[in-house]
C-alpha cells in the first residue's frame, strides 16, 4: 500500500494565498506530483485540438490495424506523449501569433499561437491520444464482438447497429466514471498509483534540472529517432522478407519427423522449449511491453509460467491423458470433436443464431486443447485468488483510505489547487449515462434478432457494471501493486483482454448469463461487453480523470477532451475495422487464407471461442455436474486457499521481505492469455523485461531512467509504420513472397494428435 508519513510531518501544512491546506498524505504523490500550478497557462489550444486529435486518430488506426495480425501489436500512449512535443514546440515556433474568429466571431475565437507549448497543452493531447489506446489495444471488446459476428458467424450487421453498440459501451463507461469521481478522483487517499509514472514523464520532458546540458548520450527525442528509424527497417525483415524470425523454433529442424519434439519445441503450434522470436510485435503481442512491466510483476508471472508450461501441461498430456488430451493438438485456439476433427459450429446453429440443442445432441460434444482448457481453468484460480490476495494483504489499509476517502476529511493540496476552476456538473454525465442507457435497451427492441440480449438482460448488465466499478476502482485507486500503462501486478486478474486491474469478474459475468440465456452466443458477447468491458473503461476515464487531477488541468478541458477523443475514437476504430472486415479477402477464416497470411486474428478467434463455450454450448454442459470439465470448477477453491499460507508466512516472518512479494494471482498470470499468445511470445517476454527490468535497472539505473520508456515507445512506432507501409504497399496489391524464410515455424507435426485411431489429414495415425 501506500506509505503514510509519521504524525508530526504529516501534520505540516503549506501556506498558501488561499489560506492553509494540507499536503497530500500519500507519501509517493507527495514526491512526485508538483504542489503548484500556473491557472494562466493556456490548455484547450490550436495545437491541442489538431496535435490531439491527430494521436488519437493515428493511434486507434494503427491498433485496429494490427489487432487482426497473427502478432497484434498494442501501441501504447507514451508514443503520442513523447512524440507531440517536438510537435508542439515546432507548431509555437512557426505558427503566427494571430486570433482566429469563428463566423465572425458568432462562436466565438481562438489564438493561433497562444505561447510557448506547454505541460497542461501536453496532458490534454496525451488524453486524447488514450482514447485512441483505449480503443484499439484491446480494450475495445465491442469490436471483438462485431468482428465475431461479421467474419465468425457471417451474420447480416448493419453499420449503424455496430457503430451504436460501440459508442454506448464507451459512453456508458464515462457516464459510470462520472457519477464515481466524488469517491475515486477527488479524495487524496484515491491515488491512482498508475499514473505516477506519467506524472514522471511529464516532468523529465518539460523541466529541466541542473545538469541536463552536460548529460551523456543523446538526447531523448534524439535516442528516439534513432531507434525509431532502426525499428522500422528492421521489420522489413519479421514483416514480409523473413517471417520465420517470428518464430524461430531450431528443434523442428533438428527432429522433422518427430511429433514429440515439434510438440516440445514448436513456437506457434507447441510448448516452445528452446523457440524464440526476433520480432518486437510478436514480443509485445498480447502482455504488452515488456520493457515497462515491473520486475516483481515479470519474476512471479515467470513461475506461474514455468510451472503451467514446463510440468503442469505436459503431466496432463503425455502423464495423465487429461480430458482426453493425446486426441487433440497439445495448442491449438480451435474447438474439437470427439474424434479430433475441428468443430463446425454451423451444424449446431439455427438460422437465428441459437443453438440447435438436437443437432448438438446428434454431432457431439465440444472438446478444447489441452492447454487452452488449462488455461480457462487457471481464470478461474486468478479470480478467487485475486480477491482473497488483495482483502489479505490490502483489505485493511483500502478500508482506512476509503473511510477518510468517503468521509472526505480535508482537502490536500491538489484538491484546493482545483478549486480554482469551474467543475463540471453532475447532471452533464448522468445524461451521458442515461442516454447510453436508453439507446441500449432500444436496440434490444429494435434489433432484436441481431443481440439476442433482451431488455431485462441489458438491465442486468447494467446492474452487475454499477455493482462491481466501486469496489475494483478502490482496488485501484490504492493498492500500491501498481501498473506501468497498462501492466499492473494486480492485472493478473485479466485475461489477454484485459487492459485494466480488476478481478477477472468477466468470468463470473460470462457463467451468469450462460446459464441465464444458454444456447444463445451474441448475447453471451453483448452482455460482457455491457457488464464487463463498461466498467474497464470507466475505470480507464477515472485513471485519466486523477491523471489531470495531479497536473491541475481544468475539469471542463478534461470533460471535453475525453468526450470528444470517445466518440472520434469509436467512429474511426468501427470504420477501420469495418473496411478490413469488408476489403481483406478471407480475413480471419485460417482455412481460407494463405498460409503465411498474417490476417489470422488469434485475438478475435478466442472472442468467438469464449461465445461458443459460454453462450452457444453453455457452462452447464462444459463445466456443470456431468460436463467433461466439471473438475476445473474446483480451481475457484484452490485460487482462494493459496494466497493464505503466503499471506501467513508473510505475519510470521516480517523480516523476510521477499515473501510478502509472493503474489499467487500474478503467478497464475503466467497461464493467461494462451491462447491466442504462444509460449514463445511469453517467454521472450519474460526474457526481454528481465534483461532491461532487472539487469539494465540494476547497473545502468541512469540509462534505464532516461531512456527505457523512450526505448520501448520508439519499438512500438517503427514497428507500427512499416507494418502499414507493407500492407499497403505490398500485401494489399498481392505481391506475397514464397521462400523457406517465409514459411512460419517450420513444424507441420505439431499440431497433430498423438491418441490412438485418430485420423487427421497430415498427420500420422497410431
Amino acid at each position: 500500500m501506500a506509505s503514510r508519513k509519521p504524525a508530526g510531518e504529516r501534520a505540516g501544512k503549506q501556506q498558501g494565498e488561499e489560506g492553509e491546506w494540507e499536503r497530500c498524505p500519500v507519501e509517493e504523490v507527495a514526491l512526485v506530483v508538483p504542489e503548484t500550478d500556473d491557472p494562466s497557462l493556456p490548455v484547450m489550444t490550436f495545437r491541442a485540438w489538431t496535435l490531439g486529435l491527430g494521436s488519437c486518430v493515428v493511434l486507434i488506426f494503427l491498433n485496429t490495424f494490427f489487432t487482426y495480425r497473427t502478432q497484434p501489436l498494442t501501441i501504447s500512449g507514451i508514443l503520442a506523449q513523447i512524440l507531440v512535443l517536438p510537435a508542439g514546440r515546432f507548431m509555437a515556433a512557426v505558427l503566427p501569433d494571430r486570433e482566429v474568429r469563428l463566423l465572425g466571431g458568432r462562436l466565438g475565437s481562438f489564438n493561433l499561437n497562444p505561447g510557448p507549448f506547454n505541460v497542461k497543452e501536453h496532458v490534454i493531447i496525451t488524453i486524447f491520444a488514450n482514447c485512441g489506446v483505449s480503443y484499439g489495444g484491446g480494450d475495445a471488446y465491442s469490436i471483438g464482438a462485431i468482428t465475431v459476428m461479421k467474419a465468425y458467424y457471417k451474420q447480416t450487421l448493419s453499420f449503424v447497429l455496430a457503430l451504436l453498440i460501440v459508442l454506448t459501451t464507451q459512453i456508458l463507461g464515462y457516464g459510470w466514471a462520472g457519477m464515481l469521481r466524488r469517491y475515486l478522483v477527488d479524495p487524496a487517499e484515491m491515488w491512482w498509483p498508475s499514473n505516477l509514472a506519467q506524472v514522471s514523464l511529464f516532468r523529465a520532458l518539460h523541466e529541466k534540472e541542473a545538469g541536463d546540458e552536460k548529460s551523456r548520450g543523446p538526447s531523448r527525442m534524439r535516442f528516439f529517432l534513432i531507434v525509431f528509424f532502426a525499428s522500422f527497417a528492421y521489420y522489413a525483415l519479421p514483416g514480409y522478407l523473413l517471417p520465420i524470425l517470428t518464430f524461430f523454433s531450431w528443434a523442428c529442424w533438428v527432429w522433422p519427423h518427430s511429433i514429440t519434439a515439434q510438440q516440445v519445441g514448436s513456437g506457434y503450434h507447441g510448448l516452445g522449449v528452446g523457440a524464440f522470436t526476433l520480432d518486437w510485435a510478436g514480443i509485445s503481442a498480447y502482455h504488452g511491453s515488456p520493457l515497462v512491466a515491473p520486475w516483481a510483476s515479470i519474476a512471479n508471472t515467470a513461475v506461474g509460467f514455468v510451472m503451467f508450461i514446463y510440468v503442469i501441461v505436459p503431466l496432463c498430456y503425455w502423464q495423465f491423458n487429461t480430458f482426453d488430451a493425446r486426441r487433440f493438438p497439445i495448442f491449438s485456439n480451435q474447438l474439437f470433436t470427439a474424434a479430433g476433427q475441428k468443430y463446425d459450429t454451423t451444424k449446431v446453429l439455427t438460422k437465428d443464431f441459437d443453438l440447435n440443442v438436437a443437432a448438438y445432441d446428434s454431432y457431439g460434444k465440444l472438446y478444447l486443447s489441452p492447454l487452452f482448457a488449462i488455461s480457462i481453468g487457471s481464470g478461474f484460480l486468478r479470480f478467487t485468488s485475486t480477491i482473497v490476495h488483495v482483502l489479505l494483504f490490502h483489505g485493511s489499509d483500502m478500508w482506512k483510505q476509503s473511510r477518510l476517502a468517503m468521509n472526505a476529511v480535508k482537502l490536500d493540496v491538489h484538491a484546493k489547487l482545483m478549486q480554482r476552476y469551474k467543475q463540471v456538473p453532475q447532471w452533464w454525465f448522468l445524461v451521458l449515462l442515461l442516454g447510453s442507457v436508453v439507446v441500449s435497451l432500444l436496440m434490444s427492441f429494435v434489433w432484436k434478432e441481431e443481440v439476442q440480449l433482451p431488455w431485462w438482460g441489458m438491465l442486468f448488465a447494467f446492474a452487475l457494471a454499477f455493482v462491481v466499478t466501486l469496489p475494483i476502482g478502490v482496488i485501484q485507486a490504492t493498492t500500491n501493486q501498481a501498473r506501468s500503462a497498462r501492466y499492473l501486478i494486480i492485472a493478473s486478474a485479466l485475461r489477454s483482454d484485459r487492459s485494466l486491474a480488476q478481478p477477472g469478474y468477466d468470468i463470473i459475468a460470462q457463467f451468469m448469463i450462460g446459464y441465464a440465456l444458454p444456447g444463445k452466443p451474441i448475447a453471451n458477447l453483448l452482455f460482457k461487453i455491457y457488464g464487463r468491458i463498461s466498467t474497464v473503461h470507466a475505470l480507464s476515464f477515472l485513471a485519466d480523470l486523477k491523471l489531470g487531477h495531479y497536473m491541475k488541468i481544468p475539469p471542463r478541458c478534461m470533460y471535453t477532451a475525453q468526450l470528444v477523443g470517445t466518440v472520434v475514437a469509436g467512429v474511426v476504430n468501427l470504420a477501420v475495422a469495418w473496411w478490413m472486415l469488408d476489403n481483406i479477402e478471407n480475413i480471419c477464416d485460417v482455412e481460407a487464407l494463405h498460409p503465411d497470411s498474417p490476417w489470422t486474428c488469434p485475438k478475435y478467434r478466442v472472442t468467438f471461442d469464449a461465445s461458443v463455450i459460454w453462450g452457444l454450448i453453455g457452462p452447464g454442459r462444459l463445466f456443470g455436474r456431468h460436463g467433461l470439465y466439471r473438475n476445473l470448477v474446483w480451481l475457484f477453491l484452490a485460487g482462494a486457499v493459496l494466497p493464505v499460507p503466503v499471506w501467513l508466512l508473510s505475519r510470521a516472518f516480517p523480516e523476510k521481505k521477499w515473501i510478502a512479494l509472493v503474489n499467487i494471482p500474478v503467478i497464475s498470470y503466467g497461464f493467461a492469455g494462451m491462447p491466442p499468445a504462444t509460449p514463445t511470445n511469453i517467454a521472450t517476454w519474460l526474457v526481454t523485461g528481465t534483461i532491461f527490468n532487472y539487469f539494465v535497472f540494476r547497473y545502468r539505473k541512469g540509462w534505464w531512467q532516461k531512456y527505457n520508456y523512450v526505448l520501448s515507445a520508439a519499438l512500438d512506432a517503427g514497428t507500427a509504420f512499416m507494418g502499414v507501409l507493407i500492407f499497403f504497399a505490398l500485401q494489399n496489391a498481392h505481391h506475397e513472397l514464397k521462400w523457406w524464410g517465409t514459411e512460419v515455424d517450420h513444424c507441420p507435426l505439431a499440431s497433430c494428435p498423438t491418441a490412438k485411431g485418430i485420423a487427421v489429414k497430415g498427420c500420422p495415425v497410431f
